[in-house]
């Protein structure tokens, strides 16, 4: 009876199937109106700005804001220096972050974080248009539109506690409107003195990441987490008003030319006070005007003497006479560790008549701290004239460049027929130690050794320190070993490091005067350092 009875309810399932259909169908013709209508088409200038972005999603923003340019040719440009960009945007950001990476391994117990795979790939972004604002004050206003579906693949190895972790970040998308700031503009290349980057929306940002190899953002919820979060913080920080600011120089320097030469004699010194415990002290004075980035310009040195006399001329360039001081201290020279600071004073330039030379006689203080007891001990005086030159107007600009140029003559007592040899050492780059890289650089020259101050945790250290060498002849013949070395960690079991050297050839200083190259190093892969040798003669 049961089997029965379920035939019966098959072949009833089926046969009221094909009649409800047949019986819809009949209905659905009897129903459906026989008056067919043409369809009604429209001109684009007709359509609302609705439904054209509903007809054309990936419309460019020239075409539907007047006020958006159209900037083909940077996509162009884009296309084509691409693969070379590719290149080198990987590159600096492998440098930028290597010393970041390097501070906090340790921090967090990590061995090693390293970039296995790191390109942009083969898609460069696109500019769909971009508009320019023109406003009363002294800066340029951009609004680019950005969109970059690209390939890009990124894999970091981490490795900790013996153990290996990939991670990998790919297919890249990421759209936003940056409204772009350069101010203020300046007369000065590249002629404006900051970058303000601001959003003007929040942006659109998906790409795909994967954790050994298995693909993070397909856990459910993940994927719309992550977008919203990246979103929000973006947004927090950088959307308009906010923005991220790049300097990029001093505006205040920017907009001021040189407007005339300081000349200063360093007469002499007398009742100095010996910092040496046996014998007395070796003194030399160093100048420098406040807000110039040049090196001190430096004395000779008098060995064991209290009352040294100098008669040695220097030139300095002045850009602000109202707001520069001279700033003149006398250190006591060491062949080994630090030189020792015997006193020091500061003449302010508002101070001094143009073409007028004045003689000064400065009391040695131990800083300019008005308020600081120390300064009433007796330290010495310092005997100096000053002279203050302004430029006429038919002065040039570009002489003033070349005089600031000019090599120095050597100091009064240099040997007959010798001369000074001054190294400055100026940076380095691309420089790599095995387990630090902490730089310092040493000179040697005729037995005697120089040392510049080391620099944590920097592959591109600068340094711009003066060192100075007395020859009774030229050193045609010589020549000089200059070596890049780290120093080590004060807690850890690795000693210093050499991270490359130079050997320099002395023959040319000596004919051209002048001589400010960027040499290669040697045992480094990629290391250089730029120095330059000047030779003065009397």
């Amino acid at each position: 009876m049961g089997i029965f009875s379920s035939v019966l309810g098959f072949f009833g399932f089926g046969f009221g199937l094909v009649g409800g259909i047949v019986v819809g169908y009949y209905l659905f013709i009897y129903f459906e109106s026989t008056d067919v209508q043409d369809p009604k088409i429209s001109p684009l200038v007709e359509q609302d700005q609705k439904t054209l972005e509903r007809m054309f999603p990936e419309i460019p923003l020239w075409v539907k804001n007047p006020d958006f340019d159209r900037i083909d040719w940077l996509n162009k440009f884009l296309e084509y220096m691409w693969p070379y960009l590719d290149k080198a945007i990987c590159k600096t950001a492998k440098e930028i972050t290597k010393p970041i990476i390097a501070e906090n391994t340790a921090k967090y117990k990590i061995d090693s974080l390293e970039f296995e795979t790191l390109t942009l790939g083969s898609l460069p972004p696109t500019f769909h248009g971009m508009k320019a604002y023109t406003t009363d004050e002294k800066e340029l206003i951009m609004e680019p539109s950005f969109k970059w579906a690209g390939n890009p693949n990124v894999t970091v190895v981490v490795k900790a506690f013996g153990l290996k972790a990939t991670i990998q970040v790919l297919d890249l998308q990421v759209f936003a409107v940056p409204r772009i700031t350069l101010k203020p503009l300046v007369p000065s290349f590249p002629c404006f003195a900051n970058i303000l980057v601001s959003l003007m929306e929040k942006p659109h940002v998906d790409f795909g990441l994967k954790l050994l190899g298995a693909d993070v953002m397909a856990i459910p919820g993940l994927y719309r987490f992550v977008q919203e979060t990246i979103k929000t913080q973006v947004a927090n920080m950088y959307l308009w008003p906010k923005a991220l600011q790049v300097p990029i120089m001093d505006p205040s320097k920017a907009f001021k030319k040189p407007v005339g030469i300081l000349h200063v004699t360093v007469v002499r010194a007398y009742k100095l006070k010996k910092k040496d415990l046996l014998g007395k002290s070796d003194p030399y004075v160093k100048l420098k005007l406040s807000g110039d980035n040049l090196p001190s310009k430096k004395t000779t040195v008098k060995r064991n003497n209290l009352n040294p006399e100098w008669n040695e001329e220097f030139k300095l360039v002045i850009r602000d006479p109202e707001s520069q001081v001279l700033d003149l201290s006398i250190y006591d020279w060491e062949q080994v560790g630090k030189h020792e600071r015997m006193g020091m004073n500061t003449i302010p330039l508002r101070d001094l008549t143009a073409d007028e030379t004045k003689s000064l006689t400065l009391d040695l203080l131990k800083n300019m701290d008005p308020n600081d007891t120390q300064n009433d001990k007796s330290r010495g005086q310092m005997v100096v004239e000053v002279t203050y030159k302004p430029f006429k107007e038919a002065d040039s600009a570009n002489n003033i460049g070349e005089d600031s140029n000019v090599i120095e003559k050597a100091p009064e007592g240099t040997p007959a027929g010798g001369g000074l040899l001054v190294v400055i050492v100026h940076e380095a780059q691309d420089l790599e130690g095995k387990h630090h890289t902490n730089p310092y650089v040493r000179i040697l020259f005729r037995g005697e050794e120089k040392k510049t101050k080391h620099i944590k945790k920097n592959r591109d250290p600068r340094w711009a320190e003066e060192f100075q060498f007395m020859c009774e002849e030229p050193p045609t013949n010589d020549k000089m070993h200059v070596e890049v070395l780290s120093k080590a960690p004060s807690i850890g079991i690795h000693s210093k490091e050499v991270l490359g050297y130079v050997i320099i050839s002395l023959a040319d200083v000596v004919s051209n005067k002048r001589i400010n190259e960027k040499y290669h190093l040697i045992d480094s892969k990629n290391g250089r350092i730029q120095i330059e040798l000047q030779w003065r003669t009397s």
